[in-house]
């Protein structure tokens, strides 16, 4: 079993910059940020401030061919997907393990078509939502990476990361049925994120609202019967799990999507209602709650896009 070594972070947004943190004062020799060059000249004139320091990092280009990652992980929005499998072929070798932090269920699909299952763990970020003010990144450390396989020959990749991860001092849960765990956060993101965008509410003042619950728990509804449909396991009580978890979030924290509406930000909307509204057409479910709030969301966007350009022309 070849020991995880040599890591590659595509994306340092809200939550590639806490693992970069990290892995940077573990092993900065063999830490690498793959950046377009327009990023480059950006984060070299403006680098990533994280909890008040100043992160200077070892950035390659897509084209660079003198680093091969044991590890990839893909932390960017879900918008610049697939110029990250793109740009990740030059760092991919043949016991290379990919995990992709993006929120949804279809990430893993899309890099799998690309470069093979086989390379493959599932794997999603759980914690508190870190802030984002253009290059200021602030995070209280509550932040765990929940990753798996459903199929045994993924073992020795599981057991690689899982060993690299206790000696970087990355926090992680292998959960018995990592589908159906990436299911229920995907079911508290499509509720929550997208809820909380369009209210503008945070978690505490969602969860006080009885009538913002009761919206929020026909959303679950609508991802509970796709979740079913889509073959995931002991669908039964994934609204009751995802409620739950709600209740551990900080009462004045801010969902990401609503983070990114108020900054003016394009969301992750296609993501989330996007891909409900995708799936309950393929599966003959209604979707009638993820339609509203995809309509919803597009408005924000085009509206805060009209303003910035009639500001622009004043």
């Amino acid at each position: 079993m070849k020991d995880i070594s040599k890591v590659l972070i595509c994306g340092i947004g809200a939550i590639g910059s806490i693992y970069a943190d990290k892995i940077q004062r573990f092993s900065p020799d063999n830490l690498r940020i793959l950046v377009d060059r327009e990023r480059l000249i950006k984060y070299e004139n403006n680098p990533t401030i994280f909890n008040d320091r100043v992160l200077n990092f070892n950035y390659v280009l897509p084209d660079e061919t003198n680093f091969k990652a044991d590890l990839i992980i893909i932390a960017t929005k879900f918008e610049g997907l697939n110029n990250a499998i793109v740009n990740i072929k030059n760092f991919v070798d043949e016991d290379t393990v990919i995990l992709s932090l993006l929120n949804g269920v279809t990430s893993e699909k899309l890099i799998a078509a690309v470069y093979g299952r086989e390379k493959l763990l599932y794997s999603y970020f759980i914690g508190h939502s870190a802030v984002r003010e253009g290059r200021n990144i602030t995070h209280d450390d509550v932040n765990t990476i929940v990753y798996g396989s459903e199929n045994s020959a993924d073992f020795e990749n599981v057991e690689r990361v899982k060993e690299y991860f206790e000696r970087s001092g990355i926090n992680y849960k292998i959960p018995d049925d990592i589908i159906r765990s990436m299911w229920l956060k995907y079911m508290l993101n499509v509720s929550a994120n997208q809820t909380t965008a369009v209210l503008r509410l945070t978690f505490g003042e969602m969860l006080s609202n009885t009538k913002c619950m009761d919206f929020a728990v026909n959303i679950m509804k609508e991802v509970q019967a796709v979740a079913k449909a889509e073959g995931v396991k002991n669908t039964e009580t994934m609204i009751e799990d995802t409620i739950s978890h709600l209740n551990t979030m900080i009462p004045e924290g801010k969902t990401s999507m609503l983070q990114d509406v108020e900054a003016g930000r394009k969301t992750e909307v296609d993501m989330f209602a996007g891909t409900m509204i995708k799936l309950g057409l393929e599966h003959n479910i209604p979707t009638p709650y993820n339609n509203i709030l995809k309509e919803m969301i597009d408005i924000i966007y085009e509206n805060q896009r009209l303003n910035t350009q009639s500001a622009v022309l004043l």
